[in-house]
């Protein structure tokens, strides 16, 4: 159901991280001052990791125009009643989300050609050709200059070290020169007002933030869990007049399930903008970044496409992120494509259920999982939209037919080459990710008190179990017996759905289906 238009429409920021042009623009905006109000009145250091284009950029922006006191652009939002006008701090932002950082040396003549721009900018000269050394003397001289002490904030604080990956000598140089560089925040306390740092990643506090225990992470604290991103009371609210003629249901079931902790879920601004103004819907957010390094890392781990959908870790393991140590579960959360579905309390530690946040991401990351899983993709989207048809129609020996084919179509030299061909999981992950890829309802491992299925598809009130074994040569029906002695049907059909099985054998020996067995029950 689509919500009734409520107001003028406005301009969508799309795209827009300045808040004074958002704010003059008459665009909408969704009022996120009361959390830089908390941050200021609880503490003086902080940390925040949020995946790409979830409007980092531009709460820092707000951050600088609400310390600079530019009054007229707050009137009538939450900070504006009891913020200290009078009082104007200076402002050093530090911003590595253009440039590239592949190259050694990049990095410093980066730092350093923003901080002297800074200084030019402040009337402040200065002959220091260490960043941290000229970073330091900056802050002191602001303060001193001004009499009021300085605000620190660092936009996309760890893309240096992302963008280097792929070269970690030149990564890990990049990674020691930004824990001096931002070291300084702590030596330099006294000078300092306020301090940000905000990215995609968590590196882990012995390597990049040894140096800075003063920092507070809020990435995980239940309170700030929706200080980026939309949540629904907004979207109802704020984007009222954008609303009718779309399907409020379909547009949570794509894009909302962001969580961070809160009671709350959230939705990625730059989708909720595209889909606005395209007016239909897409994996807006997904198409603007390509997951290579994260498909090829989960393929070397030799993670499987069916074990992303509740995966689970601790804390060690969402922040055991660093260059010579990518944890998959913290590559996955922090980058945004699985997200935090519920934590359980461990005696004293929590261990977080991780998955898919919604639609657009689960359909997107499989698409590409599947095309390193099993190239060629040049017709995987005709191979998606007529399995789609074939369920829908329960014509199984049609799907056998695709399934036997799409199994064919990937190259012998493929298995051969790539480790995980020789994983116990991967013909069951190829199958899942096909699935997942073509917008089916997928669960993995849908347990119940007599075990788990291995996948659970749901199209139309209709059930379909999946169970999956791999065998030498022959089919022995393993996977049929299975279904039927654990009993997996018997709460579905308890709800009154109708329920097929089916039971699917892969044979080792010729890299293709054994048997396809499908009952109703």
């Amino acid at each position: 159901m689509s919500a009734k238009r409520e107001g003028p429409r406005r301009k969508l920021p799309t795209g827009i991280q300045n808040f004074r042009e958002i704010r003059e623009d008459d665009c909408y905006y969704v009022d996120k001052t009361a959390f830089i109000r908390r941050l200021v009145d609880e503490g003086k250091h902080y940390f925040l990791s949020r995946p790409r284009r979830f409007g980092k950029s531009l709460f820092l922006d707000t951050v600088k125009e609400l310390f600079e006191g530019s009054e007229a652009l707050f009137e009538g939002l939450n900070v504006h009643d009891g913020w200290d006008w009078s009082v104007r701090h200076p402002v050093l932002r530090l911003d590595f989300s253009s440039g590239h950082f592949t190259e050694p040396d990049g990095l410093r003549y980066e730092v350093v050609a923003q901080l002297q721009a800074l200084g030019e900018r402040a009337g402040i000269h200065s002959d220091l050709t260490s960043g941290p050394a000229r970073f330091r003397d900056l802050i002191t001289a602001l303060h001193e200059r001004t009499g009021q002490r300085v605000v620190v904030l660092v936009d996309e604080y760890d893309k240096p070290i992302l963008d280097a990956l792929e070269n970690p000598e030149v990564a890990r140089a990049n990674r020691d020169y930004l824990r001096g560089l931002y070291s300084t925040t702590k030596s330099a306390d006294a000078h300092i007002k306020f301090t940000l740092l905000t990215g995609v990643s968590k590196f882990s506090k012995v390597s990049l933030f040894s140096g800075l225990n003063n920092l507070v992470d809020i990435t995980l604290e239940p309170e700030y869990s929706t200080i980026c991103g939309y949540t629904d009371a907004d979207l109802d609210e704020v984007f009222a007049p954008e609303l009718p003629g779309l399907d409020r249901d379909r547009i949570r079931d794509w894009y909302n399930g962001y969580g961070w902790l809160g009671e709350e879920r959230v939705y990625n601004p730059f989708d909720v903008l595209l889909l606005f103004r395209r007016r239909r819907f897409g994996a807006w957010w997904f198409e603007t970044g390509t997951p290579t390094f994260l498909v090829n890392t989960l393929l070397a781990r030799g993670v499987g496409s069916m074990e992303l959908d509740g995966m689970r870790a601790g804390d060690d393991l969402l922040g055991a992120f660093d260059v010579d140590d990518i944890a998959p579960e913290a590559l996955l959360f922090q980058t945004g494509y699985l997200t935090i579905l519920d934590a359980e309390d461990t005696g004293g530690e929590l261990l977080y259920r991780l998955g898919y946040p919604n639609r657009e991401v689960r359909q997107s990351l499989n698409r590409s999982l599947l095309n390193a899983l099993a190239p060629p993709a040049s017709r995987r989207l005709a191979q998606g939209d007529r399995l789609r048809r074939l369920l829908l129609a329960n014509d199984f020996a049609g799907l056998e037919e695709l399934l036997r084919a799409f199994f064919a179509s990937i190259p012998y030299e493929w298995h051969t080459n790539n480790d995980i061909a020789r994983y116990e999981g991967y013909y069951a992950s190829v199958f899942y990710s096909h699935f997942a890829a073509a917008g089916l309802d997928v669960t993995v491992e849908d347990s119940d008190s007599r075990g788990r299925v291995d996948m659970t598809v749901r199209l139309d009130d209709v059930v379909y179990l999946f169970e999956f074994k791999v065998v030498e040569q022959a089919a022995g029906g393993a996977a049929m017996a299975q279904l039927k002695s654990k009993g997996y049907a018997d709460k579905h059909r308890g709800r009154g759905l109708p329920v097929h099985l089916v039971a699917v054998e892969f044979s080792r020996e010729t890299r293709n289906l054994a048997s396809f067995e499908v009952e109703r029950v």
